[in-house]
């Protein structure tokens, strides 16, 4: 199985007895898991179905989940709220002798908010269970098609990372086999640093040069640098073999790929080895930008 891109639509629709539904699942990026379900009025037990089927299927993203359902030929039910209504003619009866207006209308009254109800037709027990039933194995096939959908687009993200691995252990390549990294060339940069630091403080001690040499020694060397860029690519290519929810894990990855990168290119002591840092660079953040679509 390979990888999963957080992103994905899916429609799914389906009918019984007279009713009709459809399901629309839409993924995008997100840290974890966030599942929003939108159902009708009074269906709030298919609410939690519903998201315990999606997070059974889904790892990360956030998932917005919306269903329409109509009913064919039923007639919805009006309902006066009695209570409501009772209370409202009392306090009319009461404000009757205080101010000067006109009694209300029937419709006035009726138009008032919690007067009249409108309710969908009662089901019976066992017609309720028969539609949630099938209202979910709708679900699932809308979950089947998402799971295709971000499966395909897993593919194409899987093929441009390893892409970008590529280049990113070309350009670690060609950082190890630079000129400029030469015990020579140096050797020859820390002979001007030290020449400079020299001109610069004619009194320095020997033991202030000797410290001073050691740094620029030491910054000048990445090879630590691009020994752990060059596991990170290891470990980067064993995770996209795994073909699971890896999205953390590579995230993680890109954010080491950033830091050797920043750290070569700050101690580069040549232009055209800082050229090569930023391209690393570069591609590294290209690595970064894909991986954020990885489940």
């Amino acid at each position: 199985m390979g990888l999963a891109s957080m992103t994905g639509f899916a429609r799914s629709d389906g009918s019984l007895q007279g009713a009709r539904w459809t399901w629309e699942l839409k993924t995008v990026n997100g840290r974890g898991l966030d599942v929003r379900v939108r159902v009708p009025a009074g269906m709030d037990a298919l609410d939690a179905a519903a998201r315990a089927a999606i997070s059974a299927r889904l790892v990360r993203g956030t998932c917005n989940a919306n269903l329409v359902l109509t009913r064919d030929g039923a007639q919805p039910l009006v309902k006066i709220n009695e209570p409501v209504l009772a209370s409202l003619v009392a306090a009319l009866d009461v404000l009757k002798g205080r101010i000067d207006a006109t009694a209300p209308s029937l419709d006035g009254l009726l138009n008032v908010r919690g007067v009249v109800e409108i309710a969908e037709p009662e089901q019976d027990e066992a017609a309720r269970a028969a539609e949630a039933a099938a209202i979910l194995k709708s679900l699932d096939v809308a979950l089947d098609q998402l799971e295709a959908t971000r499966r395909r687009e897993g593919d194409a993200l899987e093929r441009v990372l390893n892409e970008r691995l590529d280049t990113i252990e070309k350009l670690t390549k060609v950082l190890e086999a630079h000129p400029a990294r030469t015990a020579e060339a140096i050797r020859e940069k820390l002979r001007e640093q030290v020449a400079a630091l020299l001109d610069a403080s004619p009194m320095l001690d020997a033991d202030r040069l000797h410290q001073e040499a050691v740094l620029l020694a030491t910054k000048a060397d990445v090879r630590e640098e691009l020994d752990r860029l060059s596991a990170h690519v290891g470990a980067a290519r064993e995770l996209l073999a795994e073909g699971k929810a890896v999205g953390r894990r590579l995230d993680f990855l890109s954010q080491e790929f950033g830091r050797e990168s920043n750290t070569i290119v700050s101690k580069s002591n040549h232009v055209s080895l800082t050229a090569v840092g930023l391209d690393l660079k570069s591609t590294v953040e290209q690595f970064r930008e894909q991986v954020q679509n990885v489940e």
